[in-house]
């Protein structure tokens, strides 16, 4: 009788395992029937090119797309106007999809293959419009697989504006939006296809102010005070700073105010900081030398500083045993091919680079896996990867070499180029969230990697303290 129940439990076994995989497979194809829906929602987002908080019209856009699908919408949470919440489903486990949709300031927004003087106040530089618009596909598209095959679980869409430098899911996870979720997965636009453990450095950004005593610069400038002197002394301690942190830290500034007139002492100047390191707690040791720097230009040049946080985000906490699942994903729905007129956008883009040949192989392939990564940006990814196992990747949206923040990088957004890697996102992320709605084993395994990497005494504290969002931040 044993003999006869083997094989039959293995063909049943076999015959489950075909139709999971023919229902993974039908949900992939419904994004691909999508394909110029989505294209259409991307390209909208990217001619808004709305800064950080002030996404107002790229939020909307994406909630009426996930309510259209019969997703329940919370809006404004965090007590943020352009962050949103939309979830389907049933109970079960939750799985998180992040989505986030502001442009940076000061870029063109044209997508030519040569690089045109700035027509606007921002661009998508960073591709933002394509991942908001791949995470909404890929929300509805598991959606869709739960309600066909009668899974129970729950598919959430989490809207996070402010992505560069705004820090909206800090104050997300912060409010505690992400604490009952088992698994959260982003991605990122690139200019390679890869799953490899990803790093980002822990960062606090923040704006210091200097007051001092307008007066004629030229008649009478013992009467005067210069702010901006506090700011460029400030400036030049940091820089002595420079030699005495570690190698792996950065710091970057911008004089966002320095004054109107060479005739006028200027009573006021702002300087933007950011300081990073792999490890928060180091952050948190040079922000504060930063700080130190700042008083000690007060005091020297006879004015005052105070200074407001902006942003704190922590480093991101990796998860191999999700990460592995999603290179697996990525590597069966594979790169792209370019078409011939996609192929001559692409040299032009990789002469500017200053390339002697484009690199299209680039596109076609997923980069092997690696364990361990190094980090140079930051993300606010970071603080949700402390509150839950998060997993990401990253799509060749961008031309081989190309450099986020840059022109070429909103020029390829800009075209059928990142449209075909956003659909590649949607489709690993979908896949990725069905395996981990068919085998609860899975999250349990990153459940507890999570724990061991976090630490089992772990308390989340953000970065930014309990300051409010920074709303105004890009005004």
């Amino acid at each position: 009788m044993k003999k006869l129940l083997f094989p039959l439990i293995l063909g049943l076994l076999a015959t489950f395992g075909a139709i999971a995989q023919k229902s993974k497979e039908a949900a992939l194809s419904s994004i691909d029937a999508k394909a110029a829906t989505y294209g259409d929602i991307a390209m909208q987002i990217w001619n808004l090119a709305e800064m950080g908080y002030q996404e107002e019209k790229s939020s909307r856009l994406l909630q009426e797309t996930l309510a259209a699908e019969g997703f329940a919408i919370e809006k404004g949470v965090a007590n943020i106007p352009t962050a949103f919440v939309a979830e389907y489903g049933n109970g079960g486990p939750i799985i998180a999809i992040l989505g986030e949709y502001d442009a940076l300031p000061g870029l063109s927004q044209q997508a030519l293959p040569e690089k045109k003087s700035a027509d606007g106040e921002a661009g998508h530089a960073c591709g933002h419009h394509l991942f908001g618009t791949a995470s909404t596909a890929a929300a509805i598209a598991v959606k869709d697989w739960l309600v066909t095959n009668k899974i129970d679980g729950t598919i959430r869409f989490y809207g996070c504006p402010a992505e560069e430098g705004g820090g909206a899911k800090v104050y997300m996870a912060r409010e505690g939006l992400f604490n009952d979720v088992d698994v959260a997965l982003h991605w990122h636009p690139s200019s390679q296809n890869a799953a490899s453990a990803a790093a980002a450095l822990a960062n606090i950004s923040a704006k210091f102010r200097f007051n001092g005593i307008s007066a004629h610069a030229a008649g009478a400038p013992q009467m005067g005070r210069s702010a901006l002197d506090g700011v460029e002394a400030m400036n030049n301690m940091v820089n002595m700073m420079r030699e005495h942190v570690p190698q792996e830290a950065r710091i970057h500034y911008v004089i966002t105010d320095g004054g109107k007139a060479p005739n006028v002492v200027p009573d006021f100047a702002e300087v933007y900081y950011y300081s990073r390191h792999n490890r928060r707690d180091v952050v948190r040791d040079i922000f504060n030398r930063i700080i130190k720097a700042g008083e000690g230009a007060a005091l020297g040049t006879g004015t005052t500083m105070e200074y407001e946080i902006v942003n704190g985000v922590h480093e991101l906490l990796p998860n191999l045993t999700l990460q592995k699942v999603v290179h697996n994903n990525l590597s069966n729905i594979g790169g792209m091919t370019y078409t011939p007129d996609e192929r001559v956008f692409a040299e032009k883009i990789a002469m500017s680079l200053g390339q002697d040949q484009l690199n299209e192989e680039i596109a076609k392939i997923i980069q092997p896996f690696k364990e361990e990564a190094k980090a140079y940006g930051s993300t606010d990814v970071g603080d949700v990867s402390f509150v839950v196992p998060t997993v990401g990747f990253g799509t060749a949206t961008w031309v081989p070499g190309t450099s986020a923040h840059s022109w070429q990088a909103v020029a390829a957004g800009g075209t059928t180029i990142g449209k075909k890697g956003m659909l590649i996102a949607a489709k690993t992320m979908t896949a990725t969230a069905i395996d981990l709605l068919s085998d609860n084993k899975l999250i349990d395994a990153a459940k507890t990697e999570f724990e061991e990497r976090r630490g089992a005494n772990f308390v989340y504290e953000p970065l930014v303290g309990n300051r409010a969002p920074a709303l105004n931040y890009r005004k």
